[in-house]
């Protein structure tokens, strides 16, 4: 005869009586499958789960039932908002001799996309954009929320602007008395002198969260990765050769930019979504031991 194996979170009554706000597990891993247009990638999540105990009296929750339903994320199906809709729901359903009303669950992993060099024909690499999702169903409302992180490269317009007058004054300094100066002999004197001073540059991260729609038919990580890096117009590079190399350093030539133009230029250049929109920039300063960070939104 084989025994019955106790559950105390069942038999046994709380000894303090309080309602908790969430109760559940952080950190499990899992495979998710993320298929948008031809891109198609199993990777690899790290997913919290959680939902409420509201009952006070009831001692802990079933963290296996959590544990079981999260397969349904990683059975070959492509993780879309109305399938994290359905695991939330199932969340909740299976804990109804808990009373709990409601769920949410956050999956962080690293969406890989293969980038092409800015010159080199048929050169490209591997890059790593951080992706987090937080789902939440909450008194039968199911919201979604998607957060990327984007490298890219910033130049400050004021140390070019520095740059560009210690060049000056050393140009006419070297020529101050010569009429007869060809454009060639200014060219040659660029060549070895344009780099007297040179603008401070350093990498720098985009983050940007943005509602999805319980509807969407896919996460839309790629579009948005693709509108944030349009937006900067610098994002670091993978493979490059040295016309890939000089066409970035044009790249940050033409975009100057402070923390604040580049907030900016996020908020408007993320057209392709129609909800609220939040962005965190962080300059990695190379001239200071310390950020510059920018927020914002758009509503």
């Amino acid at each position: 005869m084989t025994a019955i194996l106790p559950d105390i979170s069942l038999t046994e009554r709380s000894r303090s009586l309080s309602p908790l706000e969430w109760v559940g597990m952080q950190g499990i891993d899992l495979p998710v499958l993320i298929e948008e247009g031809d891109y198609r990638r199993e990777l690899h999540a790290h997913v919290d789960a959680q939902v409420d105990l509201p009952m006070p009296h009831t001692k802990g929750i079933h963290m296996s039932r959590l544990y079981r339903l999260l397969d349904g994320l990683a059975e070959g199906e492509a993780l879309t908002p109305g399938n994290l809709q359905g695991v939330l729901a199932a969340m909740v359903a299976s804990h109804h001799d808990c009373a709990s009303r409601n769920a949410r669950v956050r999956l962080e992993f690293a969406l890989l996309l293969k980038r092409p060099a800015l010159v080199t024909p048929e050169l490209s690499g591997w890059k790593s954009y951080p992706v987090m999702l937080e789902a939440n169903l909450q008194e039968g409302r199911f919201t979604l929320q998607a957060s990327v992180t984007v490298g890219y490269s910033s130049t400050c317009p004021c140390s070019a602007a520095l740059s560009r007058q210690l060049i000056e004054q050393a140009f006419l300094e070297a020529h101050r008395n010569d009429a007869t100066l060809t454009p060639e002999q200014v060219a040659e004197w660029l060549t070895q002198h344009a780099t007297l001073a040179t603008p401070h540059s350093q990498r720098s991260e985009a983050l940007v969260q943005v509602t999805l729609k319980p509807e969407a038919k896919d996460l839309g990580l790629i579009g948005l990765i693709d509108a944030i890096e349009q937006a900067v117009a610098t994002p670091v590079q993978t493979a490059v050769k040295r016309a890939d190399e000089q066409a970035f350093a044009a790249l940050n030539g033409q975009n100057l930019m402070f923390v604040e133009d580049a907030a900016r230029r996020l908020i408007n250049g993320l057209s392709i979504t129609d909800g609220e929109a939040h962005v965190h920039v962080r300059h990695i300063e190379s001239l200071h031991p310390h950020d510059a960070v920018a927020w914002g939104r758009r509503d």
